[in-house]
């Protein structure tokens, strides 16, 4: 099996003997079995299983597309909610550089419809006045309310700014392949589009063209990042408890048969942000169904150990940790020395920011283990765009198996209609 991920669990014991993780077998194999034969509930939208070998036959396109964006806009608006925009944004913080939207040579990506704040799309329209721009609207049914509005707003000052004919050649569209509202639109505008399969849910979406089109405008190689969930797919199949994926999968539900209730997801790169906000959408709505599920929550430290750190220590014992870890930084940078000494840190001089910062996860996890806190580790050998299609993979499947085991359909979300009833009897939505 490929060492593109390395799971520790060794932080477990003694709360979690080997024992009771090789007796969760049976589960792990009824999961696969009724994920690989699609015999489960959701059996529907399993075609993200086969993403890492389909999306190599849509690159091509969906690279044209990108240069056509980056050769005539300045920025790419990038207009959706949930997984519709939140795995292309976490690539594109994942893998760029943290300032590219300063840098005066790349294509800026901006994000819009994913909230409600008349503030932030007031703000973001003044800064577009000035720049040449796209627009990437990105929804199954086109009917969304949070980014049908900002569709509006954008695609209004688009057709102000370059005229009707000018506009269309500016938008571009990933949405279904037969229905809806934006596929009408787009038909009848002549708009550029690209298609979310119907077996494919909005947060497994990440290697459609929903993720793909931006991420290769802000400029990740696309091709490398398929490559990297191709290998997951072929490194996670056996159904065994040696499979790193699964073995997550059925830790996560024996920690929540033990009493644990909340699993905190907590990187030390703040690159890792909007992955941690993907993960969170991905077991959130998968899991979080019928009375159960772990909520999941996450952390970025060292900064949140300045908030959250207590907490974790020595408040309710309701939480796990599972730890994000990447060996390697893209960027290296050394601590110099300084003549006065004053801040008492020439002990670090010549070292590493990424010395120091091992250290801060070396010792925040023997605090939290130590203070009764589980504690997993999952580590990449570095942050790529092919490792970040492993991880990717690894985590969407991890999570279809971890919701079979808990006996939950994992590509449902009934609940989320709750709020948007609400929303729309208030509103007088006819």
């Amino acid at each position: 099996m490929s060492a593109t991920i390395f799971l520790d669990t060794s932080r477990l014991r003694p709360l979690l003997s080997n024992s009771i993780i090789e007796d969760s077998q049976e589960a792990i194999l009824a999961a696969h079995n009724l994920l690989t034969n699609r015999t489960g509930p959701g059996s529907e939208f399993l075609g993200w299983l086969d993403l890492p070998n389909t999306a190599r036959s849509l690159s091509p396109m969906i690279k044209q597309a990108a240069n056509s964006i980056k050769a005539n806009s300045d920025a790419l608006v990038v207009i959706g909610i949930g997984g519709s925009y939140l795995g292309a944004r976490a690539a594109i913080e994942a893998l760029s550089n943290s300032f590219s939207n300063q840098n005066q040579n790349t294509t800026k990506i901006f994000y819009a419809g994913h909230n409600l704040s008349s503030t932030y799309h007031a703000e973001l329209l003044e800064v577009l006045e000035a720049m040449d721009f796209s627009i990437n609207i990105i929804s199954k049914s086109g009917a969304t309310t949070e980014s049908a509005i900002a569709f509006r707003l954008c695609k209004e000052l688009l057709e102000r700014k370059y005229g009707f004919v000018e506009a269309r050649k500016r938008i571009f569209a990933t949405t279904d392949a037969q229905k809806g509202a934006l596929k009408a639109l787009a038909n009848q505008e002549g708009y550029v589009s690209f298609v979310i399969p119907d077996d494919v849910g909005g947060r497994y979406s990440v290697l459609t063209p929903a993720g793909l089109l931006p991420m290769a405008v802000a400029g990740i190689d696309i091709d490398k990042l398929i490559q990297g969930a191709a290998q997951a797919r072929t490194d996670l199949a056996p159904p065994n408890s040696s499979n790193p994926c699964y073995r997550y999968a059925a830790l996560r539900n024996i920690l929540y048969q033990k009493g644990k209730r909340v699993e905190l997801l907590a990187a030390f790169d703040p690159g890792l942000q909007s992955f941690a906000e993907w993960w969170k959408q991905l077991f959130g709505e998968s899991e979080g169904k019928d009375g159960k599920g772990l909520f999941p929550a996450t952390a970025i430290f060292s900064t949140d150990l300045h908030s959250l750190g207590q907490y974790i220590q020595e408040g309710s014992d309701i939480l796990f940790e599972t730890i994000l870890k990447v060996d390697r930084s893209r960027r290296q940078i050394l601590i110099p020395e300084a003549q006065e000494d004053l801040d008492q840190l020439n002990y670090l001089a010549g070292k590493g920011m990424d010395y120091v910062n091992d250290c801060a996860l070396r010792g925040t996890v023997q605090a939290h283990t130590e203070g009764s806190v589980p504690n997993i580790l999952l580590t990449l050998p570095e942050l790529t765009a092919y490792s970040l299609g492993y991880l990717f993979y690894f985590m969407e499947k991890a999570c279809a198996i971890s919701a079979y085991i808990l006996g939950v359909n994992p590509f449902n979300q009934p609940g989320v209609e709750a709020y948007k009833k609400n929303m729309f009897a208030l509103l007088g939505k006819p």
